[in-house]
Formats: C-alpha cells, structure tokens, sequence
C-alpha cells in the first residue's frame, strides 16, 4: 500500500520550502530530487512540488521518463 500525500503536502516538496523536489502524474508522486533538470525545483517552465499531468501532453518527452525516478506514493 502506497502512502497518500495531500497537494499541500506535496506543494511543500518544490525545492525551496523542503529539501526533496517531487512532482505528481497520473495520481502518482514520484521523487525528481537528484534529477538535473529539476534544479531549484524547476524545469523548464515546470514547477515542482505540483501534480503534472495536465501539463505533460506538451513535454517534448513520453512517459518513460518516470520510469528512472522513485515513487514515493500517490496524491489524494
């Protein structure tokens, strides 16, 4: 059983308030801390700390990304 995080206390994990940087997709919170692309909790015009799935159909990359990254468990 994955554990469940409100947006609140995933707002928090945005690379300024916490020291992880997370990001949410499809219900799922995965850890993008040791990714360099997610500097200061940045990403292009992304921010973290914030589920992405809306924003994801304009990445320029699929959904394989996640796959190198932790899950950390799911937004309720």
């Amino acid at each position: 059983m994955m554990k469940v995080y409100s947006k609140q206390q995933l707002a928090l994990r945005n690379g300024q308030d916490k020291p992880e940087i997370w990001v949410a997709y499809l219900g799922v919170i995965y850890d993008v801390t040791q990714s360099k692309m997610w500097r200061n909790g940045k990403h292009y015009e992304h921010w973290a700390g914030q589920d992405l799935t809306e924003e994801f159909e304009d990445a320029p990359h699929n959904t394989k990304v996640f796959e190198k990254f932790t899950v950390i468990g799911q937004l309720g």
